[in-house]
């Protein structure tokens, strides 16, 4: 039976790196992507990074119930439209969403089957290295990602795994073992 996956971890752990790895070495898994009224960043296209929508749009859409999950985070609203959702399981795919924790939490509310995974980084140092070397925050900004990561770690005991992403290749392979179980081995044996 296909689920819903988060992957959950502070800005800057790999989320973006794993979740990429993960669909193109699993054809059975698919690819929600969030909504949110932020405005896209360098090179961001709508229906391919994000669902775009400005903030009274965004607005109306949860008044309207179109979200399974929505969040503001860092000023922003972010969520995944029920109807985006459904038709990857109803396709019979499991789902990879990004979300931050209160976002996983939320839909595992809604799909009690959910995984949720959170992703840490190796220690804070590593975390603010990895942050700084993006080179797409100003500093002041990597001080508030630095914080909201503090407070998702102490929350994170909701999620149902954790992996420590100090080595990309383990990671992955961890992932893809809770994401498939022992359709994992049969993938493998078989490739």
């Amino acid at each position: 039976m296909p689920v819903p996956v988060v992957i959950s971890g502070p800005s800057g752990v790999g989320k973006n790196t794993v979740l990429g790895r993960i669909l193109a070495t699993c054809p059975e898994t698919a690819y929600c992507l969030s909504t949110t009224c932020r405005p896209p960043r360098g090179g961001e296209r709508d229906g391919v990074d994000y669902h775009f929508l400005t903030r009274p749009a965004f607005e109306a859409a949860v008044a309207a119930g179109e979200f399974v999950e929505w969040a503001e985070v860092h000023g922003q609203l972010y969520g995944t439209r029920r109807a985006d959702l459904e038709a990857h399981l109803s396709a019979g795919r499991d789902v990879l969403l990004q979300k931050d924790v209160q976002g996983g939490m939320a839909l595992s509310a809604a799909y009690p089957e959910a995984l949720l995974i959170y992703l840490l980084p190796p220690s804070w140092e590593e975390l603010e290295r990895r942050l700084t070397g993006r080179a797409t925050d100003e500093p002041n900004e990597i001080a508030r990602r630095l914080e909201t990561a503090r407070r998702e770690n102490e929350m994170a005991r909701h999620n149902t795994h954790w992996e420590v992403n100090d080595a990309l290749e383990e990671t992955i392979t961890a992932v893809q073992h809770i994401i498939l179980g022992d359709r994992y081995r049969k993938i493998r044996v078989s490739a």
